[in-house]
């Protein structure tokens, strides 16, 4: 597997070296997210950082639209997801109908990814604990 780094050079990573490995989060936009049942729930659309801590809080997940039409969003928990790095995708513990009746946003209107109310929502209907310090 092979990921572009921050100079746009690419870098090759086994798997058996994936915890040590830093990647740029341009190189994972667009990634596939699946279910453990190997289902297709949607794709990395953002990698949102916590400036405050400096690490990754959200991945948002875009699903059900058509070419980027009509699509919603989900704010997923970094600690939801796990990296497949073989497969060069995310898996999240979630059913399909779990993400579908999940609180979506849509591109022209993002929560307020700084409530704290909203975090603690959001962690707490994908079962993830929070690695964002609370505000």
């Amino acid at each position: 597997m092979s990921y572009i780094t921050p100079d746009n050079s690419k870098a090759r990573m086994s798997s058996h070296d994936h915890h040590a490995a830093l990647l740029s989060a341009n190189s994972l936009e667009g990634d596939d997210i699946v279910n453990r049942q190997d289902e297709k729930l949607g794709n990395v659309k953002e990698i949102m950082l916590d400036t405050g801590s400096g690490k990754v809080a959200y991945v948002v997940l875009s699903a059900g639209g058509v070419l980027g039409i009509g699509d919603r969003l989900f704010a997923i928990p970094w600690n939801a997801l796990s990296l497949d790095t073989a497969n060069h995708r995310f898996v999240l513990d979630a059913d399909a109908e779990r993400i579908k009746n999940a609180p979506g946003f849509d591109k022209d209107h993002w929560p307020d990814m700084a409530d704290q109310s909203w975090v603690d929502s959001v962690n707490s209907y994908y079962g993830a604990s929070s690695d964002v310090p609370r505000r």
